[in-house]
């Protein structure tokens, strides 16, 4: 292979003879680099499209988990408001049993009934044929609907137990035991009015306010009795109150008994007349040892100075 080179002056030019190495080398020179260039840039693009492809994977992932994330927060969240929902569905279910036991207990003992007609300290007895087809169709439930068939079977029973006792309690009402369930009197053994029931002075901030019930005042400690025989369905502190009692009694009627130093009757307990349920104190929103007397009626507060003077024949 020959290469001619020219120069500036048209008479004078050099013939030059490689050999095959040297076009050899040659040739890989002048081909090479553009191929090697090319291979280089586009190596180089590959790159760039390549750590974009992998960013956007990553975005996209950490949106997935951004959102799966979001899902589980509103799941437990779901189940959360579910657990407390049930929660305080048995705490409802638990005081109404409290009540019907408590009430169930007060009537037998009032009534004299024979031990065993209506024994409320036991568990009802229950059972039936095991049907298969009913056991297939629980099993395929979710657990959720199990959950719901076994609050509204324990609705239907504390139902039926609440109308049974009503009917008992109905047939029952004679003479004595309307006697005994009757509000009268005081519930202190000493003492005096210290504030009538309606609107008052409040004592606090000196204006005109609604006082819904009578304030008996005393020495601390002395006893606050009950005004008629029921069932203890409150026993413990209460906001303003302080410590406080409430009783149910027959014919939708409860009596509270407010501020007291010490609580002696228990939540469920059955309490007849004249039994000591607590200490005069000044426990709650109160200036002094005093007793807050409250008489509702059908859910509504009465005035008790009526039940106060009453007497019993």
């Amino acid at each position: 292979m020959k290469i001619i080179l020219i120069n500036n002056r048209p008479d004078r030019t050099h013939t030059v003879d490689l050999s095959v190495l040297a076009r050899t080398a040659l040739v890989v020179i002048v081909l090479g680099i553009p191929l090697i260039s090319g291979l280089w840039l586009g190596s180089l693009m590959s790159d760039k499209n390549w750590e974009l492809v992998f960013e956007n994977t990553l975005n996209e992932m950490r949106q997935q988990i951004l959102v799966q994330y979001k899902d589980v927060e509103s799941g437990k969240h779901e189940v959360e408001n579910a657990l407390s929902a049930m929660t305080a569905k048995l705490a409802q279910m638990r005081s109404r049993l409290v009540r019907l036991d408590a009430l169930g207990e007060q009537l037998t003992q009032i009534a004299n009934l024979q031990n065993g007609e209506f024994d409320f300290s036991t568990s009802a007895g229950l059972g039936g044929p095991n049907d298969s087809l009913n056991s297939e169709l629980t099993s395929s439930m979710s657990s959720q609907q199990q959950i719901k068939m076994m609050f509204a079977s324990l609705e239907n029973n504390i139902s039926d137990r609440e109308a049974q006792l009503n009917v008992l309690q109905s047939m029952m009402s004679d003479d004595r035991l309307k006697n005994e369930a009757t509000i009268a009197g005081r519930p202190i053994l000493k003492g005096w009015l210290s504030s009538q029931y309606g609107m008052r002075t409040d004592p606090f901030h000196g204006k005109q306010q609604w006082h819904s019930g009578i304030d008996f005042a005393g020495r601390e400690g002395s006893d606050i009795i009950a005004v008629a025989a029921g069932v203890v369905t409150w026993s413990g502190t209460q906001s303003g109150y302080g410590k406080m009692v409430e009783i149910n009694h027959s014919d939708g009627y409860v009596t509270r008994y407010a501020h007291n130093k010490e609580n002696l009757a228990k939540l469920g307990a059955i309490v007849k007349r004249g039994d000591v349920i607590a200490k005069m104190g000044s426990t709650g929103r109160s200036t002094g040892p005093h007793v807050h007397f409250e008489v509702y009626k059908n859910g509504r507060t009465v005035d008790p100075s009526t039940y106060i003077r009453r007497s019993l024949h």
